[in-house]
């Protein structure tokens, strides 16, 4: 061959080298500056946008629920378990901390070994940055030149991640963005949904299964296949083994353990404390709406990562679920089914008509979703009512666990009428914190929430406000008043006398054994004395806002009040007589964890020192504490509560009318805690006062809170007594030193 020739060959290799490179640089250049489409500038690659859920957190640092549209919790590095990292650099780039994003070498072991070899340990040929350029800015091409494009993309992007990022830094933007599946976007999400877990708490084996996701999140998933996922995951182990993570001894024992999931659906109708995050998700909407962001819009709650810190301890509001599910689940709801058993018109009051029961039905076929959906389609009303009619396939509750039935949404509400709802709250009287909320037995059947929304007649609940105004008013727990009817004039003509439930009258009484027994002439007799409207007064000063009639009756409990209403009163009488309002939430913190606002409960000194000590004093009469009083409460000192209860307790019971609402408030120097039970219908209901009385109803799953609370040591919770009298207080507390005082008895008032 020629020289000419050659040289002719020579110029035509060394052209096609430097023709492929420059070619090659071009196609990179004109990628970076988006000839291939889009690129992200550098204010995308310093502020990748990402819709972050907002998370609930509790007074001692659980996750509590997230609001969000994907649910994303953004983490930093310090809080990711150490097992996660090296899991993770060990499966999907081995020499992270040794490229600039694009990995040469690791891309033609990857060719090699997986891509000929088919070998699973090879890896991939991404690096972990160009996974994470991947995820922040590309959707799934549709063909493979767009995925070649899109490749070329990833490395330049890529190049300016690691430019922009510390090593660790990209880490956590890798491991904040991977979609774990049912709805568990990053690795906090999916530490909590797969395992019930922070991300720096899992364990090694639990780190190498979400690690072992990455792969494939759909069919590496451990709730739908563990035993794949737990092939995947010994791949993860073999792995940290090879790059000595771990040893060779610790590899073959971790490959044994079996799967082992603590799921923790992410729907917003299951968990601990649904009623309460809900009401927070109420709150924090309309808050958002009068708060803005640094650009000046309206804060977000599904998409800008708000922290909302509450005053919710995960452990009490589990102590709470427990007692209300203990109570109604083991006692009370079979006690009613057994109730009900060949009653007339059951579960519905004997006495009403057929027409009014189906008067009660249609209402509550116009409360229910399944017709507010119908309406919104433009279903006419008659073909609604007849839809409810229709059998059709349903889920319905019980206490066995969810039922897959056949049955028409019609016999769906009947069958909803027979379950006793119940709600409940405990707060800490001197700071007004809420404890523990539960709104409901079961939220995803039961959405409405008995603690702030229901306003349920509250019975003799009631009391408590007129014995604290004749306190305040100087009279002693030991003032004796005659056990007799009495009478008040009504406007429109004629008199009004409430009778005592038991029908017995006849005797003295002092106020202490009245209140504990919630004899009703009594608190009628004080009634008369005071009136009606400084009742009404003494009420709202101790925090109660629910519409109270100023007349006569309401010293019985006639008044609609709310739970949460009535719970933050008596703390008052925990609390020396200052009303704290109870509070649920101490802080919002957005993204960044900037304190966006901060709670402080108001405050008002309600009634006076004296005068809370005084009506503790009567309260305790209630549970029994009182000596030689036998109160309506007195079956917390029994033995059927793990031998009693033997440490001061005040309360009170409340039954109503009909037996269709059930009360009991407790107090203990330290938490105040409300009970109501009864059934959606104040038509449905016991037919008899000792089972459907307050003590029966609503005392027991007080009582086994408390046992709980008590047991649990971490929380500070102790049986000590009540704060001693407040120096200056002189009464008389042992009853049997008085005698009858003619002198406040108006003859006029009994027969």
């Amino acid at each position: 061959m020629s020289k000419s020739s050659n040289r002719k060959y020579i110029i035509i290799f060394w052209s096609i080298i430097l023709g492929g490179i420059l070619s090659v640089v071009l196609v990179l250049v004109g990628a970076s500056y988006g000839l291939l489409g889009y690129m992200p500038s550098f204010e995308d690659l310093e502020n990748p946008k990402s819709n972050q859920a907002t998370e609930v957190f509790s007074a001692d640092h659980k996750i509590l629920g997230t609001y969000y549209i994907q649910n994303r919790s953004n983490i930093r590095y310090e809080e990711l378990s150490p097992y996660l990292v090296n899991a993770l650099i060990a499966t999907e780039d081995a020499r992270f901390y040794n490229h600039s994003g694009v990995d040469v070498r690791g891309l033609l072991r990857a060719i090699v070994k997986t891509g000929i070899l088919r070998q699973e340990s090879g890896g991939g040929g991404s690096t972990i940055t160009q996974q994470l350029a991947k995820m922040l800015f590309h959707e799934r091409p549709d063909s493979k030149i767009a995925r070649l494009f899109q490749k070329i993309k990833e490395w330049i992007i890529a190049v300016k991640l690691e430019k922009q990022y510390s090593k660790d830094e990209i880490l956590t933007m890798y491991l904040n963005r991977f979609d774990f599946i049912n709805n568990a976007v990053g690795v906090k999400s999916a530490s909590y949904v797969y395992f019930n877990a922070a991300p720096d708490k899992l364990k090694l084996e639990e780190a190498a299964m979400l690690v072992g996701m990455a792969k494939n999140p759909a069919l590496y998933n451990p709730k739908r296949r563990p035993q794949i996922a737990m092939q995947r995951r010994n791949v993860v182990l073999f792995q940290m083994n090879k790059y000595n993570y771990i040893t060779k001894a610790a590899y073959d024992s971790l490959k044994q353990i079996p799967v082992t999931l603590h799921f923790q659906n992410a729907s917003h109708d299951e968990g601990l404390a649904p009623y309460f995050r809900e009401y927070i998700r109420s709150y924090m909407k309309d808050w958002c709406e009068k708060h803005n962001r640094p650009d000046g819009t309206p804060y977000n709650l599904y998409k800008d990562g708000l922290k909302i810190y509450t005053t919710i301890d995960s452990r009490m509001q589990l102590y709470a679920e427990e007692a209300m599910t203990k109570h109604l689940k083991g006692d009370l709801q079979p006690a009613f089914f057994n109730h009900m058993k060949g009653r007339k018109n059951a579960p519905f009051d004997h006495a009403l008509s057929q027409k009014d029961i189906d008067r009660l039905i249609l209402e509550s076929i116009h409360r229910s979703e399944r017709y507010a959906s119908l309406k919104a389609n433009g279903t006419s009303e008659n073909d609604i009512i007849s839809n409810f009619y229709k059998p059709t396939d349903m889920t319905v509750f019980s206490w066995e666990g969810y039922k897959d039935t056949t049955m028409s949404p019609r016999d769906s509400i009947v069958y909803y009428k027979y379950y006793l709802q119940a709600g409940m709250l405990s707060v800490d009287p001197h700071t007004g914190f809420v404890k523990a909320y539960v709104g409901g037995i079961d939220f995803k059947h039961f959405k409405y929430d008995h603690v702030i929304v229901s306003k349920r007649q509250v019975g003799s609940l009631f009391k408590p406000f007129v014995y604290t105004l004749a306190m305040q008013e100087g009279w002693s727990p030991c003032r004796k008043i005659p056990n007799a009817r009495v009478y008040f004039d009504l406007p429109e003509g004629g008199t009004w006398s409430p009778q005592n439930s038991d029908g017995k009258y006849g005797g003295d009484m002092t106020l202490t054994e009245a209140l504990a027994t919630s004899t009703n002439c009594v608190t009628a007799y004080l009634m008369k004395q005071f009136g009606p409207q400084a009742v009404v007064n003494i009420a709202r000063k101790m925090g109660v806002t629910s519409d109270i009639p100023a007349v006569p009756s309401i010293c019985l409990g006639t008044p609609d009040i709310s739970l949460y209403e009535m719970t933050g009163a008596f703390a008052t009488f925990a609390n020396k007589g200052v009303w704290t309002e109870p509070i649920m939430i101490t802080r919002i913190e957005d993204e960044n964890g900037n304190v966006l606002q901060e709670f402080v409960p108001k405050q008002n000194e309600a009634i006076s020192e004296n005068t809370a000590y005084l009506s503790l004093s009567l309260l305790k009469g209630v549970s029994g504490y009182t000596s030689g009083v036998q109160g309506t409460g007195a079956r917390l000192r029994g033995s059927r509560y793990e031998g009693g209860f033997t440490n001061e307790i005040a309360g009170k019971t409340g039954t109503t009318q009909n037996q269709s609402d059930g009360w009991f408030i407790g107090i203990v120097p330290d938490l105040v805690t409300g009970v109501w039970v009864g059934c959606e219908d104040r038509s449905v209901h016991f037919r008899s006062i000792q089972l459907g009385q307050g003590a029966n109803m609503a005392l027991p799953i007080w009582a086994w809170y408390m046992k709980s609370v008590y047991k649990d040591k971490s929380l500070g919770i102790t049986t000590r007594p009540f704060d001693p009298a407040p120096e200056g207080l002189n009464v008389e507390f042992n009853c049997g030193k008085y005698k009858p005082d003619p002198s406040v008895f108006d003859e006029n008032s009994f027969d």
